[in-house]
């Protein structure tokens, strides 16, 4: 996207809320700007409500809309197929399959219905050539693997389907692996866990060991052919949930290839009095609302968030953390991954069209534009590359 995408959305009638969009800041806006885990096709399937419509945070909850990956100059990255875990049973996964199956077509309507704007990429080279020709990337990636069943031959038809990047688990024990927020089950990965580590690198496929127990993080590292990425995690140096990674583990991801994607989630402890987990409980139905439900869940959940920020954390804070990630990864294993539309943001960081303040910020921390470049998108593609030679041999 760069520099030609903004003069084209608003040629082609993106009309934004407060007049037009922010010009993209022009050091940021000179880089390829990837993010690894974007929550927001969970808002395609709203009735009245368009992904290349401008929305704002006082009229919606949505982060990631395309007049703000141009204001942020986000030229793309991972859209995910999330769902949300279930039980453990043939009726469960059969549900589970239907409702992946189900987003991923939800993602390629709204490709269908933007398609001088955003393209779809299965590739390193498809990000890059859709960015030379000024669109925005829409990789694809499954946040859960539970809607696999027991059978891992569903993930050749997730990969047909082109999702590049699959994460085992999610907040509870699968039939894969342990949750980093559940008790042991399996110490790691189950049986079919270590069955499917090798069915992911049989077919391509980035491994993501974002929500997965240190167990299990740790045994994928050990078993798999091909670098791990952690779309969407944060240190636990810097705040000691179990969500996040030690340094010791990031050095260990490090070693092998991968990289860790600097989230904006759990840098502090999630906060969720009950009138506010009711409301949030809500968000991954809201496709299935009416827009007057829609907005009546708008506007419970800005007041709250005002009355109650789900994170107690300021921008400083999170470039601590993520120059703290650097000093123990290293530029060549850093990447971003906000978990925008997810539950990701905080004051002063709510959105994407923020995104050139950490651009900012790491070249006043002295970093050169080609470390930057690396973190933004580089380090991503690398491993996105890697996973596909493994696939061609």
């Amino acid at each position: 996207m760069r520099k030609s995408l903004l003069p084209c959305l608003l040629l082609a009638g993106c009309a934004y809320p407060q007049g037009s969009p922010p010009a993209p800041d022009n050091l940021h806006s000179g880089f390829l700007v990837l993010d690894s885990h974007l929550d927001v096709p969970m808002h395609f399937a709203r009735e009245g409500w368009s992904f290349a419509d401008a929305h704002t945070l006082e009229n919606d909850v949505v982060q990631v809309d395309i007049p703000r990956m141009a204001a942020g100059n986000l030229d793309g990255g991972f859209f995910a197929i999330y769902t949300a875990q279930g039980p453990l049973t043939a009726q469960g996964y059969a549900d589970a399959r239907d409702f992946a199956f189900s987003r991923s077509d939800e993602i390629d309507a709204m490709l269908a219905q933007n398609t001088n704007t955003i393209l779809p990429a299965r590739t390193a080279a498809d990000a890059r050539r859709i960015d030379a020709q000024g669109k925005l990337i829409a990789f694809k990636s499954m946040e859960n693997s539970y809607p696999l069943g027991d059978d891992l031959e569903l993930l050749e038809e997730f990969y047909k389907r082109g999702v590049r990047m699959v994460g085992p688990v999610h907040s509870a024990n699968n039939q894969f692996a342990d949750s980093s927020g559940d008790s042991p089950k399996w110490n790691g990965l189950s049986p079919l866990g270590r069955e499917w580590v090798e069915e992911m690198n049989r077919l391509g496929m980035v491994i993501d060991g974002s929500h997965a127990s240190d167990a299990a993080f740790d045994q994928m590292v050990e078993l798999s052919k091909t670098p791990l990425i952690l779309s969407h995690t944060s240190p636990k140096a810097l705040s000691d949930l179990p969500r996040n990674l030690d340094d010791a583990r990031i050095r260990k991801l490090a070693s092998s290839g991968g990289a860790i994607c600097v989230s904006t989630i759990f840098l502090s402890p999630m906060n969720l009095p009950p009138a506010k987990a009711e409301v949030f409980g809500k968000l991954d139905s809201i496709g299935s609302m009416s827009p007057a439900e829609q907005a009546q869940f708008v506007k419970e959940w800005n007041a709250l968030e005002e009355s109650e920020p789900l994170w107690a954390v300021d921008f400083e804070e999170y470039m601590a953390a993520v120059l703290h990630v650097i000093k123990v990864a290293g530029v060549d294993h850093t990447c971003f991954g906000g978990d925008w539309d997810g539950g990701g943001g905080f004051k002063g960081f709510r959105d994407i069209a923020a995104l050139p303040k950490v651009t900012a910020r790491l070249k006043q921390a002295g970093y050169s534009d080609a470390d930057i470049e690396k973190m933004w998108s580089g380090n991503m593609l690398r491993i996105v590359e890697a996973a596909d030679a493994a696939r061609e041999k």
